[in-house]
Order: structure tokens, then C-alpha cells, then sequence
């Protein structure tokens, strides 16, 4: 009972602090006594700081409370498919140091990843003078399923990646604990914190880059399904027999509004000439810039906000969201220029009631969300457990995106 009420104190303090005593005893339930005393342990632990104080009705000021961001720090990574980028922040989420590794897509192996991921951490540490033994623990974003056993097997079947121990590989090389989880549900716990998610309960966080997720909050958590596999929107049939995707089947979402996809439609209609660019981004951003002078450029761009509008109205007719947030690279490059057409189409196709009801946004956080939100998996197991570090070389179990964590 007393780790349950730390938990629930310091998750309120972190996700929406700095508060007084009094709002906490508000917001908590819990009893002033117990807020008092549970407030003067953490601030004896260095957990909790004072950050200032405001005015009372009538009696002295209030002092306000808030994480310590010195407290420790976090290392968050998205193993996306152009690169492996591994970035350190403290508890503010604070970025404080970047390691970027461009990869080829053809040199995906487990192993290189891995590398990738310890060589991250090693420079990280070394760039922003964190001793690693300060580290909390390091969130891992990857493409497709992710079991919550001990090993941290990956399924990622666009990656070729079969059963992967991605947690066991990564132990080898370092104490730190370990957190994995699915990108387009990192993003949404990224969201959902401190990004256009927040004061919702029921919403979809779309992903769009290399390629297409999802995460819906339902109630204020997050929907996995039976083994963590709810959410892979970019594999839901948007035309029937259509293109083949690199799951395998025809006509996937992704096929047609992934970086990928785009640019083998670009290709096809383009006479089979190339996008210019060095990478998918670029490539990407070069039939942007085009749009307005290349017919070829603009149809295949119309086409995708279609196809895109189209996949959005699948989740507000089946999930009746209050909020769906558009983000990842090629959602924002695609949404900030086109969202009012992207909602247009999504509004020809979705049921007019729930529709109405649903609020269509860019994601507030930027394109690095994916490893903000990795880096916020070991913040909350440090919630869940009520602030109490957990142990050097610990196997935890994935932690998926828990809004969830503040009950009143």
C-alpha cells in the first residue's frame, strides 16, 4: 500500500507538477497527513525539489513540487530504418546529448543494431559527462511486436527479424536495464504525457514514417491486445489485391502511404526515375518541394493524403477517438502542409457521427518523439515502483505506454 501511494504521489508530481501539498492531497485523495509525509521522503531522497512557491487564500504562500531533473537520466533510442538514434536526457526530459547511426535497410541485422545501440549509450554518456552507473535505464523503440518476456524477443516481420532476443543481446554488453517496446507506441506515450495527447482519454496516435503504427488509449490506457500486437494499422487492407507491402500481403496501408510507398508510386508513375535524395527523408522532401511545379509529384501526393484520409477514418470508425494525432517524419512533413485536406478525405470517409467528434492534429513533439517516448519507459517503471531505483542488470518486462498511472 505505501509503494502504491508513493507511486501514485510522484506520478502526479511528474506528469503534472509542480504542485503544493494541497493540490496534491486534491488530486490524490490521499490524506494531507500521508501527502506530508510521503513529500518529505522524497525530498530527503532528492526525488522531489521545491520550485518555488504561490499565493493562498489568506494564509502563507504554498510551496510547489516537481521531479528533480538531476535526479537521474534516461537514454531513449528508436531503431528506425534509415538510422539508430540514441539520445540521453534527465528526468525534465531534457535532451541532453545525441548519437545518430544512418544505416542501410539491407544492414538491419540484429547485431549491428545492437552495436549500434551500446556504441549510442557509451557516447552519450561521454558527451553529456553522465556516469553511466547515474543512467536509470535505457528505452528501446523498434519496429513490430515486442513479447514482454524476459528476453525482449522482436517480431518485425518488415525486417526480416524472427524471435529476435533484442533484450538478451543488449545485456550482454551492459548492466543498465533494459526497456523495449513498439515505436508507434512510444510515440504515443510521448504524446500522450507531454504532447498533443494530453486532457484526452480516448485517442489514436498515428505513425507514419518508414512505416505505419499506431497507438490507441482507451479510458486513459493503452489498448496492446492479447500479446502486445494491437496497433499495426499500416497492415490493415486499404485496397484490396493493391500493392504488395513488405509484410508480405496486398494492399496494406502502409504500401501506399509509407516512405517507402511513396516513392515506388512517385517511381512508377515518374517513368521509373528515381526521387533526388540521399535517403527516404530527403527523397521525401523533394516531392514536397515539387508539388507545385511536377504534375507527376502533385498526383502522387494527392493520392497519398487520400489514402492517408482514408486510414484515419478506419480508426475513427473503429475506435470513436476523441484526438487522433498525426505523427512520425512522413506524417508531419505530409500533415503540416496538408491537414486540412488529409481531415477532408478522412471526413469522406468515415461515419458522420463519430467523426464530428473526433479532433485531427499534428504531434506536438517533433520528429525525435519515437526516442523521447522510449526514453519515458524507464520513467515510468521508476513511477510504478514509487521511486525506488531499480536494481543493476534487472530483466524488466516490456512497459508499454501506461497514461494510466495517477488514480484518484
Amino acid at each position: 500500500m505505501r509503494r502504491s501511494n508513493r507511486a501514485v504521489l510522484l506520478s502526479k508530481i511528474y506528469l503534472d507538477g509542480p504542485l503544493s501539498r494541497h493540490e496534491l492531497t486534491q488530486l490524490t485523495a490521499l490524506s494531507p497527513a500521508s501527502v506530508s509525509t510521503l513529500v518529505a521522503e522524497f525530498l530527503d531522497e532528492g526525488i522531489v525539489e521545491e520550485a518555488g512557491s504561490v499565493e493562498s487564500d489568506g494564509g502563507r504562500p504554498r510551496v510547489l513540487l516537481q521531479v528533480a531533473p538531476t535526479f537521474g537520466h534516461v537514454i531513449g533510442v528508436d531503431v528506425g530504418e534509415t538510422r539508430v538514434t540514441v539520445e540521453l536526457f534527465d528526468m525534465s526530459m531534457a535532451a541532453l546529448a545525441k548519437a545518430d547511426y544512418p544505416i542501410e535497410r539491407a544492414s538491419l541485422a540484429p547485431q549491428t543494431t545492437v552495436k549500434h545501440i551500446l556504441d549510442g549509450i557509451a557516447a552519450v554518456s561521454a558527451q553529456a559527462g553522465v556516469d553511466p552507473g547515474d543512467i536509470l535505464g535505457v528505452g528501446v523503440a523498434v519496429s513490430g511486436v515486442v513479447d514482454s518476456g524476459d528476453d525482449g524477443l522482436v517480431h518485425a516481420q518488415t525486417l526480416g527479424w524472427d524471435g529476435v532476443p533484442l533484450r538478451s543481446m543488449l545485456r550482454a554488453g551492459t548492466d543498465i536495464p533494459i526497456h523495449i517496446d513498439n515505436g508507434a507506441k512510444t510515440l504515443g506515450q510521448a504524446e500522450m504525457w507531454f504532447g498533443a495527447g494530453r486532457g484526452v482519454q480516448h485517442a489514436v496516435i498515428a505513425l507514419v514514417g518508414s512505416g505505419v503504427g499506431a497507438a490507441v488509449v482507451a479510458g486513459g490506457a493503452s489498448y496492446r491486445g492479447s500479446r502486445s500486437s494491437a496497433g499495426e494499422w499500416g497492415h490493415t487492407t486499404i485496397a484490396y489485391g493493391g500493392r504488395q507491402c513488405r509484410c508480405g500481403a496486398k494492399g496494406c496501408l502502409e504500401a501506399y502511404v509509407g516512405a517507402e510507398g511513396i516513392l515506388d508510386r512517385f517511381r512508377d508513375a515518374n517513368s521509373g526515375r528515381v526521387a533526388e535524395g540521399i535517403d527516404e527523408e530527403s527523397a521525401i522532401g523533394a516531392i514536397i518541394a515539387a508539388a507545385e511545379s511536377s504534375r507527376t509529384a502533385e498526383k502522387v501526393l494527392t493520392e497519398t493524403v487520400g489514402y492517408l484520409g482514408a486510414g484515419i477514418a478506419t480508426l475513427v470508425n473503429l475506435f470513436n477517438p476523441e484526438r487522433i494525432v498525426l505523427g512520425g517524419w512522413a506524417g508531419l512533413a505530409l500533415g503540416s502542409r496538408w491537414l486540412p485536406e488529409i481531415r477532408a478525405a478522412a471526413g469522406e470517409h468515415a461515419l458522420r457521427r463519430p467523426f464530428s467528434q473526433t479532433e485531427i492534429t499534428l504531434c506536438q513533439l517533433g520528429p525525435d518523439a519515437v526516442a523521447l517516448g522510449a526514453a519515458t519507459l524507464p520513467v515510468a517503471k521508476l513511477l510504478s515502483d514509487g521511486g525506488v531505483r531499480a536494481a543493476r542488470g534487472d530483466l524488466d518486462p516490456v512497459r508499454g505506454p501506461r497514461v494510466r498511472l495517477i488514480t484518484a
